[in-house]
């Protein structure tokens, strides 16, 4: 693994945020060294312009050989995937603490000048997403701690590790908590998904074979918020380079149930499809949205591209893929 200087590190830059970060920082005229846990051939996005290494950052040599030289670190490497993964393999998402903890050790070791951690709305306090109309969710809703089993307490453990080591070593850490982030050259199959992305592959399915039904998780009622990409980027790297210490929300403040998504999709592709509901599937919390007053107040900006604009260019992106794998 190269361990020359760069100005950035990405850790877990071969998965869907983790590319799209590496190509802006990139546009940026950075240097970056780009590792993932995944063969290269498996990574969402390879930039050739980055230094591409494959390395378990779960491994404390691993994680520091990734780390030395780098100026700063984006956080984002974890084991997860969407509602069915999440709820089915609680302790796979639990062991990504490896790899957090590591990590913070190797920047501490280092003396990285910042450090990014991507937490998750899976922190929040179930309790208080009992409810499709759900009131947003604001940063102190964390506590008391009642997040989502399995990954949202990894995350929030991490939250308070990264605070800890800003606290009594002086790292300079960071942290945002991301919902639901979507959009082009992520998973859109095969069991890690999150809900845009098969909302997307299911109705492409349904306008090429000529079948139009779906199947939906639930009855369709639970609300999310759902932040595009090129937001995320933005606000990843906005709090980076920010005085805010604490976790901050990033995420659209646009809710709509499950239903709206399928029918959103529905009319970019311009189709309506027969609904059917399996009340078995994994669904989740019943409610959750972004509170961005905060984020609002310290920096004078939240994510803004509408969730319409967003899913349109998504799905094109998906219909090419379920395209080309049907041949």
């Amino acid at each position: 693994m190269n361990s020359g200087p760069v100005d950035v590190l990405v850790a877990g830059g071969g998965g869907f945020i983790g590319g799209h970060l590496v190509a802006d920082l990139l546009a940026q005229g950075k240097t970056v060294r780009s590792v993932d846990v995944k063969p290269i051939d498996e990574w969402y996005q390879v930039h050739p312009d980055a230094q591409n290494s494959v390395g378990d950052l779960s491994l404390l040599d691993q994680a520091e050989a990734a780390t030395k030289g780098a100026r700063e670190v984006y956080m984002l490497a974890a084991d997860m995937g969407g509602m069915g993964f999440i709820e089915n393999n609680k302790a796979l998402c639990m062991l990504t603490v490896l790899t957090s903890t590591h990590m913070l050790q190797a920047a501490q070791k280092y003396d990285v000048e910042r450090y990014f951690y991507s937490s998750s709305a899976c922190v929040y306090a179930a309790d208080k997403q009992t409810d499709p109309s759900v009131t947003a969710l604001k940063e102190a809703d964390a506590y008391p701690a009642m997040p989502e089993d399995g990954y949202g307490w990894e995350k929030l453990f991490t939250e308070r590790m990264a605070r800890h080591f800003r606290e009594d070593f002086g790292l300079t850490t960071r942290m945002a908590r991301y919902h639901n982030v979507y959009g082009p050259e992520g998973t859109w199959t095969g069991g890690r998904e999150k809900a845009p992305a098969a909302v997307c592959r299911k109705i492409a399915e349904a306008v090429i074979s000529g079948r139009h039904e779906l199947e939906i998780w639930g009855d369709g009622e639970q609300t999310r918020s759902f932040m595009y990409v090129d937001d995320c980027v933005k606000g990843t790297q906005m709090i980076l380079a920010g005085d805010h210490e604490d976790a901050i929300n990033l995420g659209s403040a646009e809710l709509v149930s499950i239903n709206q998504l399928y029918s959103i999709v529905e009319e970019i592709a311009g189709i309506k499809c027969e609904r059917k509901y399996d009340l078995s599937a994994p669904q989740g919390v019943r409610g959750r949205n972004s509170d961005n007053t905060l984020i609002n107040e310290v920096f004078g900006w939240e994510p803004s591209i509408s969730l319409a604009d967003g899913l349109a260019t998504t799905y094109a992106w998906v219909y090419d893929q379920v395209k080309r794998a049907q041949g």
